[in-house]
């Protein structure tokens, strides 16, 4: 069980503005009010396939994509989620109405219907479709940071991966090459307590996920995840230290996960005090407004304000994404295969014809 919630505070970390304390909030909110909303279409089987929450784990989605660099224009840094980073996407640009219309599968999603839930990408926002496969994503993100070194851009990549991940080829192959090549990338590892029904201490025998940093020679920290000003502080010493070509920093961040591996998972395998002492005690959403009214960083109207938003933003999502058209059947095979022929590439001993040299 997790210690008590630590003091928060006395001043916003990094001289945050009251406006970015405003968006922080915006952000926690609207992860939670949009899987709330999606939980609603799912019951009332307007959902495709399987939904997958974030619940007790979108202070530590958002508040470390907020440490990240953000453009519209393909120059900023570059996240890669998994299926519980619904807040890290939205921090980098993703709208309800695509991930709306992306669970719904929708002819007009980002995707068009062909793929489901967050498995869509904007390199121009700086945001990656993920694959499925635990632990793929690192080598992938490693790849992608080699080249903002090689080509000397101050660009910084970050990448999720959940407990078990860490317990795969994949993760292993990926950190070590990001770490001889001193990649930009900062590594987040999501320790909620379980990969699917597998408890931590049947995924590893170390006594944390961070004590696995100083076999890859890299910096490690690990911190409380349900804490948004912490988890916010740790991730930009990381970002900090990738852009200043210090290479990679493996960031573990201690969270729950209260809801099961998807909607149609029923917990039995958590016990039922475990979940409802972290949604009593430790809520991330519950202590980032507790902190900043204790401090008075943001008033009662603030939140309100927020709050107001953020359900009048997703009234007209839902409503958008319910008119939307299904996937034509016509289209399934654009876009899956080359829908122009391409003349293979030649060689000295298979020579084009003269009026194709």
């Amino acid at each position: 069980m997790a210690t008590s919630p630590a003091a928060a505070p006395t001043s916003p970390p990094h001289g945050l503005s009251v406006g970015q304390l405003r968006e922080l909030y915006y952000y926690l909110r609207l992860t939670r009010a949009l899987e709330e909303r999606l939980v609603a279409l799912y019951r009332q089987n307007k959902v495709i396939g399987g939904l997958y929450r974030s619940l007790g784990q979108e202070g530590e989605a958002v508040a470390t994509a907020y440490a990240l660099r953000r453009r519209s224009d393909g120059t900023g840094d570059v996240l890669s989620p998994l299926i519980r980073n619904l807040g890290s996407m939205l921090v980098m640009g993703a709208t309800p109405l695509e991930v709306l219309r992306q669970y719904m599968a929708r002819g007009n999603s980002p995707t068009r219907g062909r793929e489901l839930n967050i498995h869509f990408a904007d390199l121009q926002r700086g945001f990656l479709g993920q694959i499925s496969p635990l632990g793929a994503m690192v080598p992938v993100m490693a790849g992608i940071t080699l080249g903002f070194k090689l080509r000397r851009e101050p660009r910084v990549g970050m990448v999720y991966v959940g407990d078990g991940a860490t317990s795969t080829g994949a993760f292993h192959e990926g950190l070590n090459f990001a770490a001889v090549q001193r990649c930009p990338l900062v590594v987040v590892v999501e320790n909620n307590g379980y990969a699917y029904s597998t408890p931590v201490d049947r995924q590893t025998a170390a006594k944390a996920f961070v004590d696995k940093a100083p076999g890859y020679g890299i910096a490690g920290e690990q911190v409380d995840g349900n804490d948004v000003f912490a988890v916010y502080e740790a991730a930009r010493r990381a970002v900090e230290r990738a852009r200043a070509g210090e290479g990679v920093t493996l960031l573990e961040v201690l969270t729950y996960r209260r809801k099961g591996h998807a909607e149609h998972d029923n917990q039995s395998y958590q016990p039922r005090e475990e979940i409802e002492w972290w949604a009593t005690h430790n809520d991330p959403l519950d202590r980032y407004v507790a902190a900043v009214r204790a401090h008075g960083w943001l008033s009662e109207e603030d939140l309100g304000a927020v709050d107001a938003q953020v359900d009048a933003e997703l009234d007209a999502a839902v409503a958008a994404a319910e008119a939307s058209p299904d996937a034509d059947p016509a289209t399934v095979t654009e876009d899956v295969y080359g829908d122009v022929p391409v003349r293979p590439h030649w060689t000295r001993l298979d020579p084009p014809e003269p009026s194709l040299a």
